[in-house]
């Protein structure tokens, strides 16, 4: 029985010479019958019709899919097949060649490489490997794509780039017959005067803080503060955290895997600031402040830290603020040998916990009782941690200028033991080149860098008297 048709599975030159046979002695069908892109000729042979097909069809009407080295596509995970050389034999293929996605690898990219491998997250993040791909589960307060970022900004409530406008709270407190508004735009870290914090009224018994971003913010941690109101301490003992993107619906922050909301551990006094981070990071445009427990009254000043959503550098080394300007290093961690007070009055007393970089206020520096080459101010950094350098700064004591230009740095892992650091060449004590005003940063690099929980400076030479403000350089890696 006669066929109605055959195939020409042509290539570009097979195809090209057809349809020049065809404008001799064949023509395009008035009705094209062949498939899948097909062309149908008549008058070539004593078949009535041929049908020329796309390369990858086969059949009389090009209705079946060609079958070869590629064809169905032997490479997985979306990758691409190539045949090693162009040319066939009837449907005889030559060998071909899978070029695989990145993350993929074997003969037929079926292997899904392991990207956690080469532990590929910083900072203690955790790894989780994708097809193709890794992604890090970052703790706070690090972001990126490898938890290599640091995100620890200080979002503007102490130092007003948050403005009044965006701060509310469910109810204010008014004091001495009404005249005293404790009223939110207060709650800043450090804010100053008789009335300097926010407290919620007395008859308010679900209270709450809110702070207004404005846009999608990263929050990895907060720092709070009590106040003081006529003569008596007054703070949130423990609080709770909820955000929202839209000022409407609120998710209560938990910590990962947990059901229960978490509870924060808040202040202990009317003075000291506490810092919390959000593990994982809270990511929000509206962040609410809810007291727990209060002392006497809930009366907050406070400040937010985080950064930018959309983070894109990736540059970042190890010589990062600890934390000690940001406040991420709480008062708590911070010690001395002794302090000084102007006058022997306490109010003007030079504590360890005001030796943060830039600090304002006449006292706002670290200054010990004695000048003596055996006082030193220490830091607890809480975890062992990479060190790589340190900027330090005077300050003035009612229009004095003071500052330390130079002194030595020792570090310990348990607080018992100490090593100070050391020249390279003759192995005695270093001594760092320090200030010379009251006012100008001074960074020192430690070559090399070491590893530590616990640091001291310890003043070496002085002008007027030993005092300092200061910032440790390096990461937790």
């Amino acid at each position: 029985m006669k066929r109605p048709g055959y195939v020409i599975t042509a290539t570009l030159t097979t195809l090209t010479l057809l349809l020049c046979l065809c404008s001799v002695r064949g023509d395009f069908c008035e009705v094209n019958v062949c498939l899948n892109g097909g062309t149908c000729v008549t008058g070539i042979g004593e078949d009535p019709f041929i049908c020329i097909c796309d390369d990858g069809f086969a059949g009389d009407t090009c209705n079946l899919t060609e079958t070869g080295p590629c064809s169905p596509n032997p490479c997985k995970n979306d990758g691409s097949c190539d045949i090693i050389t162009p040319t066939r034999r009837g449907d005889v293929f030559n060998e071909y060649v899978c070029k695989c996605q990145p993350g993929f690898e074997g003969a037929h990219c079926q292997i899904n490489v392991n990207d956690c491998a080469n532990q590929p997250c910083k900072n203690g993040g955790k790894c989780r490997d994708l097809d193709g791909d890794y992604t890090c589960q970052c703790p706070s307060p690090y972001v990126g794509k490898q938890c290599q970022l640091r995100c620890t900004s200080l979002l503007g409530m102490e130092g007003g780039s948050i403005v009044e406008s965006q701060i509310s709270a469910s109810s204010v407190h008014y004091g001495i017959m009404g005249l005293q508004r404790w009223g939110p735009d207060l709650a800043r870290l450090n804010n100053q005067g008789i009335v300097n914090a926010w407290t919620s009224a007395a008859h308010d018994r679900n209270p709450w803080i809110e702070i207004d971003m404005q846009k999608k913010m990263r929050l990895t941690g907060i720092i709070t503060q009590g106040a003081s109101r006529m003569g008596t301490s007054e703070y949130i003992k423990a609080f709770k955290v909820a955000s929202s993107f839209d000022g409407n619906l609120y998710i209560t922050h938990r910590a990962d895997g947990q059901r229960r909301d978490k509870v924060f551990i808040g202040n202990a006094d009317n003075d000291s600031t506490k810092t919390n981070l959000f593990d994982p990071p809270i990511v929000a445009q509206y962040i609410r402040i809810i007291p727990v427990v209060c002392r006497r009254a809930c009366t907050l000043r406070m400040e937010l830290v985080g950064c930018e959503l959309n983070v894109h550098s990736n540059t970042v080394g190890c010589s990062e603020p600890l934390g000690m300007k940001s406040r991420l290093i709480s008062d708590g961690q911070l010690t001395a040998s002794s302090s000084y007070r102007t006058w022997g009055i306490d109010t003007f007393t030079w504590h360890p916990q005001f030796a943060r970089l830039d600090k304002q206020g006449k006292t706002n520096a670290w200054s010990p009782a004695h000048n003596n080459r055996s006082e030193w101010i220490q830091v607890d950094l809480e975890k062992t941690s990479r060190l790589t350098g340190i900027i330090t700064q005077g300050a003035k004591d009612f229009g004095v200028v003071q500052f330390v230009s130079m002194f030595k740095v020792a570090y310990s892992n348990d607080g018992e033991f100490w090593s100070t650091v050391k020249e390279e060449k003759t192995d005695s004590d270093k001594l760092f080149q320090g200030n010379i005003d009251n006012n100008t940063h001074k960074k020192n690099l430690f070559e090399p860098p070491f590893y530590a929980r616990y640091v001291r400076v310890v003043p070496w030479e002085w002008h007027e008297r030993i005092t300092l403000r200061v910032e440790l350089l390096g990461c937790d890696d």
